[in-house]
């Protein structure tokens, strides 16, 4: 090994052994000393907006000189009102119950044994994320409500945003006398520094990414630490026959253009047979008046010359992105299959009239968010009121959805006798 390498080895193992003792002090901090660093970090937040966004405008500026896709320069970008909803959104975390120590279950057995099953947290979590800098500020808020130790490494584009970000929390956890070690960032841009972070099986109990394809399939690769994996958001609308034109045309419209460029924007527009001419026709020319590219089946080409061929890998794809797949489907069986063929198992929505169409679509279809006259848009932890979320978790072990403050808990049995012993 070099000697930059191990360098880089011993500051992660460094990074990881300080936050490995934050967390032991985290764990048993009172639930005001919590909240009263998150309300003293949204504070610093704001006062100190004007700092987070000069340092977002030099991540931009670096940013359009590498000719980053606009989807992603809009998930990077920070103004006014997104520094205030970071700061809105740890007061809202701050305001939620206190998750640890919650007795979830509590019995006696015949012999006298009382038992309960109590919230705990899981100790050190390490969150790998790319372009968003306001994930600094959920991850570090939903980690420190529930108790967690962070180790945060966020994309080279939004390093600047990031320390900023980062500064405010930091002087947060001072104002309630938290240990700053509660929440750390890796301070290099370095790729090999994530190598290592998915190894530290003594200093990590969990890691999180959240990005793309490769950094997902990377951390599947390398990972020695558990993982819970937000994965692709190829996100479905599905028209049913039985939906309403105008709350089809509203949703499919906010679904994938109210921000094209997050993980809950629809990907991909099923409709209905019978009610292809009276609804889809509307809603494409909703889409295309709004900027959108539209990829569609022989249907949906033959319905509008503006549309064009639609691939095999289109319905696999997460655009993130102005463009979306569509396709006409023959009944709610076939937009299941075709939801579970290409599907990421994030967030499906119907639009239908018919209760028992709508109950069959969310009992069948597997994802983590199945909605029912709703947009895609939703699947977002500030709006299942967690006050953010570090993720969208697609698997199944552990956590499922929007992972809030309460997913990133475990629990442990409590047993108080009276002088039992087993025969």
């Amino acid at each position: 090994m070099d000697r930059g390498a191990q360098a880089l080895n011993e500051m992660m193992d460094e990074l990881g052994r300080r936050a490995r003792a934050a967390s032991t002090r985290l764990a048993i901090a009172p639930s005001d000393a919590k909240d009263k660093a998150l309300r003293a970090a949204a504070a610093a937040i704001r006062a100190g907006s004007e700092q987070i966004q000069a340092a977002n405008a030099e991540d931009m500026r670096a940013a359009r000189a590498k000719d980053l896709s606009s989807a992603l320069l809009d998930r990077l970008m920070l103004d006014g009102k997104r520094v205030e909803a970071m700061a809105a959104g740890l007061e809202e975390i701050a305001a939620r119950p206190d998750p640890i120590g919650a007795v979830l279950e509590r019995w006696t057995r015949p012999n006298g044994l009382e038992i309960s099953k109590v919230r705990v947290p899981l100790g050190v979590i390490a969150i790998i994320y790319e372009s968003r800098p306001n994930v600094t500020a959920d991850a570090a808020a939903l980690c420190l409500k529930s108790g967690n130790a962070a180790i945060l490494r966020g994309g080279s584009e939004s390093f600047q945003s990031s320390r900023a970000i980062l500064a405010a929390v930091h002087e947060g956890l001072r104002a309630a006398g938290l240990p700053e070690d509660a929440v750390q960032a890796v301070p290099t841009t370095d790729r090999a520094a994530v190598g290592r972070l998915l190894t530290m099986t003594e200093h990590v109990d969990v890691v999180i990414p959240r990005g793309g394809k490769s950094l997902t399939g990377r951390v599947a690769a390398e990972s020695r630490v558990p993982v819970i994996y937000h994965l692709d958001g190829i996100c479905h609308v599905y028209v049913d026959r039985a939906a309403d034109l105008k709350m089809a045309r509203n949703i499919a419209l906010n679904s994938k253009m109210r921000r094209t460029g997050i993980c809950g924007a629809m990907e991909t527009l099923l409709v209905d047979r019978p009610v292809a001419d009276s609804h889809l026709r509307p809603i494409l020319d909703d889409l295309i008046a709004n900027g959108c590219e539209i990829r569609g089946d022989e249907t949906v080409q033959a319905m509008d010359t503006r549309v064009k061929p639609a691939t095999e890998e289109d319905w696999d794809t997460e655009y993130l992105d102005a463009i979306l797949s569509v396709r006409v489907v023959d009944g709610i069986d076939e937009a299941i299959v075709h939801i579970g063929r290409h599907g990421s198992h994030h967030t499906d929505s119907i639009v239908t009239e018919d209760a028992d169409t709508a109950a069959r679509f969310q009992t069948r279809v597997d994802s983590g968010i199945v909605l029912w006259n709703a947009s895609t848009q939703f699947a977002d932890g500030g709006e299942f009121g967690f006050g953010a979320e570090i993720g969208i978790s697609t698997g199944k072990l552990h956590a499922r959805g929007p992972v809030g403050a309460e997913q990133l808990t475990s629990y442990k049995y409590v047993v108080r006798g009276s002088g039992q012993v087993r025969p």
